[in-house]
């Protein structure tokens, strides 16, 4: 054949040899060089294209492990025969489009998730890692148990019955890397006809999850309790998925009354569950800790949950679920298979922070940080003296804003906006939309900003909702 000529870049970071096999590799592909052509020599080509032979050689060696070229002893190089893909015509509806970005409007985010992060103990945990490699455990390079390090289970067991009266052991507790995993599990573990009930408004992922599953599930309301019983007692569902410390996104937290009245539903009939995910509740500013659902079960109804990811940090990504005796068995008979995903070095590490006193004095540490992040954002908000009523402050990192100036949630949202204020709306936490109420609310987060962030972002919502 003919010398092959193609553009070389040599100010490209890509080798001068992946260059030549791309393009030999296409010319293939697309039939330009047919099966059985005789590829130019390695001193031709090279001579031709002013490059070395060394070159040339792994550009073709690489064709040859694909299986593009073959080379014949004493004859050359040849092209093999390749079946060609079929090219079909399909018509998209969907393009891929570059999302405008934000963050250069921004200049204040009221957003709900992260932590602050000035707080974070550096220092701790760059000495615990360090602390932890170098054991020279060779625990470190073991698969390790399926529902997660022994020690770091009995410390979190230990941490749960002293601080929220969760009653189990270390066997009880398994370990993944978020809730939307361990929710996955129980998908699998429970019935395969359970109906869930989720919060309406709720945690958004819960429906995409039950959806991408293909769980049944139904939209239970909520009022200043939370979840309605008298739905619940109407309704189809079996496990009902609640936030009872701190609901979320209203704040409300659920009164005993309402506990009591969701666990005698649950122990009316055999396969009732309630997944009770204790959202925010390290974090509650009045009155005194209010008991967890499990710690009040007597009849292994309720599936606990928790999170570090407020409490430490979302990157952290350790969640952790405590399931009642018999299905912690039924676990070990169909979900074995499933290993624990958080790295056992991190495990180690987070076992050292619990056991050695760190997490405690961290949480006291940010309760007191949160709290008047909190009192700041409620004063400036009252101070304004514009009738913005505001819910769910006791507890937790976001309170709802209930704006009195006609505007809807999008042109609150969108006036914000305009100054450099990101808001949130609470619409898109309804599961079910028909029961999103006309009055606009708006969630405000405050755990990742200062205190004068807080109160120069106010002073913004002002001019931008009654200027």
């Amino acid at each position: 054949m003919e010398m092959l000529t193609f553009n070389l870049n040599t100010d490209s970071k890509i080798p001068i040899y992946h260059q030549l096999y791309s393009f030999i590799k296409s010319e293939i592909q697309s039939g330009k060089i047919p099966y059985d052509t005789k590829l130019p020599s390695k001193r031709k080509l090279s001579s031709y294209l002013k490059i070395s032979q060394n070159t040339v050689q792994a550009a073709y060696d690489q064709l040859i492990e694909e299986g593009y070229i073959i080379s014949l002893e004493k004859k050359g190089f040849f092209v093999s025969k390749i079946d060609h893909l079929q090219k079909l015509q399909v018509n998209s509806p969907y393009e891929l489009t570059h999302q405008k970005s934000e963050s250069s409007e921004v200049i204040y985010d009221f957003s709900y998730h992260g932590v602050d992060q000035a707080t974070f103990p550096f220092d701790t945990w760059r000495k615990l890692t360090k602390d932890v490699i170098n054991e020279y455990d060779t625990e470190l390079l073991l698969p390790g148990d399926s529902l997660g390090y022994h020690r770091l289970r009995a410390a979190i067991a230990a941490y749960l019955h002293q601080s929220r009266g969760v009653n189990c052991t270390e066997h009880q507790i398994v370990i993944s890397s978020g809730t939307e995993i361990l929710f996955q599990s129980l998908i699998q573990l429970l019935d395969k006809d359970s109906i869930y009930g989720i919060e309406n408004p709720g945690y958004e992922k819960l429906n995409q999850l039950f959806t991408g599953n293909r769980a049944s599930f139904t939209a239970i309301n909520i009022d200043h309790d939370g979840m309605l019983p008298e739905e619940v007692e109407k309704g189809k569902a079996n496990i009902l998925c609640v936030t009872p410390a701190h609901q979320f996104p209203s704040g409300e937290i659920m009164p005993i009354n309402r506990r009591i009245r969701l666990l005698n539903w649950a122990n009316e009939v055999e396969g009732r569950y309630i997944i009770e995910d204790d959202y925010d509740s390290e974090f509650k500013y009045s009155g005194k800790p209010i008991p967890v659902l499990q710690g009040l079960d007597n009849n292994e109804k309720v599936i606990y949950m928790g999170s570090l990811s407020k409490s430490i940090s979302p990157t952290l990504r350790v969640s952790y679920m405590v399931l009642p005796l018999h299905l912690i068995k039924r676990y070990h008979e169909k979900l074995s298979y499933i290993l624990c995903p958080v790295p056992i070095i991190e495990q180690k590490v987070l076992c050292n922070f619990i056991e050695q006193g760190y997490f405690e004095r961290h949480l006291n540490k940010m309760r007191t940080v949160y709290k008047k992040k909190r009192d700041t954002l409620v004063k400036a908000i009252t101070d304004l003296n514009k009738g913005i009523e505001i819910q769910g402050a006791d507890a937790g990192l976001h309170l709802l804003l209930k704006v009195p100036n006609q505007m809807t949630e999008e042109q609150l949202i969108d006036s914000a906006m305009n100054y450099g204020v990101k808001t949130y709306g609470i619409s898109k936490y309804y599961c079910d939309k028909s029961c999103v109420k006309p009055s606009a609310l708006l969630l405000i987060g405050y755990a990742t900003m200062t205190e004068k962030e807080i109160v120069q972002a106010v002073t913004l919502l002002d001019k931008a909702w009654f200027s």
